[in-house]
């Protein structure tokens, strides 16, 4: 049987929606709180068992390349002042590999894992997106690992989202349903409002079998004129099974302002060193502005 031990994290978009903040700076290494947004993602393929990430970047992101390299000096300087638990928090992990290989023409999400091909070969993997962060007692992707290990097949993280929100997602047409994994009759990209055959949303987490590289080699053009993964995996499909799985855990949206924003202060209040502080601000700054009105 073969363990999903490769994991694909894309992280070559411009990060147009955070400008000015990401002309210089990569959108992954944006901070919530004290750690970048693509930290937690790492964190979360490390607890699920992967040994080797591939992430795919593009120009200006060498910041994640160094974030995750050895800092000689910064390690010799927090010896010398004897702050180790600092130490531990920077130093990078030596459960898991890392590697990188750049997408050099921003095509879309489909275009990136396809770079990544030579690196996964001829075996299953997993894919996670960085717009997205999962919080669970069990972590998301190894709860999808959990299912290609019933299945043998391509699992895909899904969550329902409100009828509002549907053209914003992947969506996938449920076909039956056993406990929270569904067999799939399709997956659609972004459906106009109101055309949706579920409100079932594609949520950054997949496991896809490597039969997904002979559409993706095709390099055919979808939604926005980009190379859809969506869209290949609905022929994935066609030639064997692809299933969604309702995954257990609080999903926080980083990929807009507000998302971010909001995720920022969550994370903020559960910090145990500042958490109570940033309460009594934000019930301060709320004050403030009832007496405004």
């Amino acid at each position: 049987m073969q363990k999903i031990r490769k994991a694909i994290i894309p992280a070559a978009g411009l990060g147009t929606r955070f400008l000015p903040a990401t002309k210089a700076m990569p959108k992954e290494m944006l901070p919530i709180v004290d750690r970048p947004t693509i930290e937690y993602i790492v964190k979360e393929a490390i607890a699920s068992g992967i040994e080797d990430i591939i992430i795919v970047t593009g120009k200006g992101k060498r910041a994640i390349e160094d974030h995750f390299d050895i800092n000689f000096e910064l390690e010799e300087n927090l010896v010398r002042k004897e702050k180790f638990e600092l130490l531990e928090k920077i130093r990078p992990s030596s459960q898991v590999e890392i590697h990188y290989i750049r997408q050099k023409e921003p095509k879309g999400l489909g275009h990136a894992v396809w770079c990544a091909r030579k690196f996964i070969g001829n075996e299953p993997f997993a894919v996670l997106l960085g717009d997205d962060i999962v919080e669970a007692e069990k972590p998301c992707l190894k709860q999808l690992i959990e299912q290609y290990d019933e299945t043998r097949s391509s699992v895909i993280g899904v969550q329902n989202v409100s009828d509002t929100e549907t053209h914003r997602y992947g969506i996938i047409d449920p076909k039956t349903m056993e406990g929270n994994r569904y067999q799939v009759n399709g997956f659609v990209e972004k459906p106009k409002q109101g055309t949706a055959p579920s409100n079932l949303a594609i949520i950054g987490r997949y496991i896809l079998t490597p039969e997904i590289f002979q559409f993706l080699d095709k390099q055919e053009t979808g939604q926005g004129g980009e190379i859809q993964l969506t869209d290949a995996i609905h022929q994935l499909n066609e030639i064997q099974d692809v299933y969604a799985y309702a995954f257990d855990g609080k999903r926080y949206d980083v990929g807009d302002k507000l998302g971010f924003i909001r995720t920022t202060v969550e994370f903020a209040l559960k910090n145990e060193e500042i958490g109570a502080e940033v309460e009594t601000i934000l019930r301060e700054l709320l004050s403030e502005k009832s007496v405004d009105r």
